[in-house]
């Protein structure tokens, strides 16, 4: 038996379960009194305790950039209703479309490319300048007006539930080494050491070393022909893409 290597270009999350998956089979062996394999162990740990916390990082840098484009469409959303309503036939509607397009334009669609610190500070601002009195009236005599600023203020709200957790993460990719290097890193280690070293005992001391030498290479295996099988699917809509 051959164990074979990790696709390299298997996603972060496969190579993070991969490793995991890997040292909970070593934890449960009776390997731990090989000094290599501790050895391999003492690099592989820690590397995939960085990857899963740069997995982590990833995923809330993810989830804040959602929670951001989310607001950005309903500032465009409202910039439209008012934009809309300030040509409209009826002369009062028109006025108070034209007052609140005064107000936002005070802003204007550009907050939505300010840094997302900045872009926060000024929608708090046109928020509290539409909650004054004479805005809230003028919005009142808007149809659905209220709604779209209910729908910015609901967006403005998440978004900064989620910042915390985007900004620990961007402060914590500024000294940590992020989760795609890692992801090669880890990768290196199960390919360079771990793969060939057992490959190597496995034929040597079957009666030892044979049984996690199996579990290695299905767990290997079972990863790399899901990783197959996606780049597979993507050939074959490669290919039917350009005649449809």
């Amino acid at each position: 038996m051959s164990i074979q290597t990790l696709i390299a270009n298997s996603r972060t999350t496969e190579v993070d379960g991969v490793a995991t998956q890997l040292i909970r089979g070593y934890d449960g062996s009776t390997l731990n009194f090989d000094p290599n394999m501790e050895h391999i162990f003492g690099e592989l740990k820690p590397a995939e305790v960085l990857l899963n916390a740069g997995i982590r990082r990833m995923k809330e840098k993810s989830e804040a950039k959602a929670f951001d484009e989310t607001r950005d469409d309903k500032i465009d959303a409202f910039y439209y209703l008012l934009l809309s309503f300030s040509h409209h036939p009826d002369e009062a509607i028109q006025t108070a479309a034209l007052y609140l397009l005064d107000i936002f334009n005070n802003y204007g669609l550009e907050i939505k490319v300010e840094s997302l610190t900045r872009e926060s500070s000024l929608i708090n601002s046109l928020l509290a300048d539409l909650a004054k009195p004479k805005a809230v009236t003028n919005i009142a005599l808007l149809p659905q007006c209220d709604t779209y600023v209910a729908a910015l203020q609901a967006a403005q709200a998440d978004f900064e539930a989620n910042r915390l957790g985007y900004e620990e993460a961007q402060a914590e990719e500024g000294t940590l080494e992020n989760a795609t290097l890692l992801k090669r890193q880890v990768v290196e280690l199960v390919n360079k050491k771990l793969v060939p070293y057992l490959n190597v005992m496995e034929q040597i001391n079957n009666a030892t070393y044979g049984a996690y030498a199996r579990t290695v290479a299905e767990i290997i295996a079972a990863n790399n022909e899901v990783v197959k099988k996606r780049k597979n699917k993507t050939d074959v809509e490669e290919e039917i893409a350009p005649g449809v």
